[in-house]
């Protein structure tokens, strides 16, 4: 991390320098050929005047915006080339380390083998939850189609049993209709992640989350302290938390609604103080 930190920091002072000098250098240069049109040539034509200045600040403006943006394509290129190559390179251990645990759980018997190989797997599964969720980010940011046909029923299966091996102590209750949906389902993962987890982690009091999905609409309800009406109009500011004693920061909310607002989904809160909160996302626009 520090490598890029500083490869960028070296990047950005080269990039002011060299448009420094470069505008400073232009100006200088258009005051002297402005003075050699006027003073020595002697050319006080007002349309040849105005000719010239627009060519030069036409080929100035062009100059810069050429040195300020192509250091930067070509750093951001590098930049994906080599995240995609890093997720290419992490794919293979993952998938080494899940083989041979699984190969190893057939072949132990004792309790305490068989736990340490189940947290082995447990700590798989979520390092590959976050290499799906940077090819993802990859994906988004190259402009690649991640639209799929998907079960919206067995996305949330899926979701809530990586979850609850997570929060273990959590009653996490479904009751599920079939939906059959064309759309970003990585996407729709994070959502339904950020929604449970915040459905957690502000259920102090409480140790059951209700998740349903009937008539196109996905409801996540939690039983802790739920929200007033002022802090409900700020849920979607970005780094906004309503108890800042809380891990985390901030953005999972602002990331949702984006989600939402780009893919036509319908998102609702309903919350009172002390009863919890009931998100619903509206799929029929879909």
């Amino acid at each position: 991390m520090k490598i890029y930190e500083a490869l960028g920091i070296n990047l950005f002072f080269n990039l002011r320098t060299n448009i420094f000098i470069y505008y400073f250098v232009s100006v200088l240069a258009f005051l002297g050929l402005f003075y050699y049109i006027i003073a020595i040539v002697g050319v006080d034509d007002f349309y040849i005047l105005a000719f010239f200045l627009l060519l030069f600040i036409s080929l100035s403006a062009f100059f810069i915006s050429k040195l300020a943006v192509d250091p930067l394509v070509e750093y951001t290129h590098n930049l994906q080339a080599l995240s995609k190559e890093t997720l290419h390179e992490l794919n293979l251990p993952i998938s080494t380390i899940v083989s041979n645990t699984k190969m190893l759980e057939k072949t132990l018997q004792d309790e305490k083998s068989l736990k340490r190989i189940g947290r082995i797997n447990s700590a798989c599964a979520m390092l590959k939850e976050r290499y799906n969720e940077l090819e993802y980010m990859i994906n988004m940011q190259s402009k690649q189609d991640v639209k799929e046909h998907f079960s919206v029923k067995e996305l949330v299966e899926k979701r809530v049993a990586f979850l609850q091996n997570i929060y273990p102590n959590m009653q996490i209750n479904t009751a599920l209709e079939p939906l059959e949906l064309y759309g970003d389902a990585k996407g729709l993962a994070k959502v339904i992640d950020n929604l449970v987890d915040n459905g957690v982690k502000y259920s102090q009091n409480s140790a059951k989350l209700e998740i349903t999905l009937q008539d196109t609409i996905l409801t996540i309800q939690d039983f802790g302290k739920g929200m007033d009406e002022v802090e409900l109009l700020h849920i979607f500011d970005r780094y906004y938390q309503s108890d800042k004693n809380m891990q985390g920061f901030g953005i999972g909310l602002n990331m949702v609604k984006r989600y939402c607002d780009t893919n036509h989904i319908a998102l609702s809160f309903h919350s009172k103080v002390d009863l919890g909160t009931r998100v619903e996302l509206n799929f029929k626009n879909k």
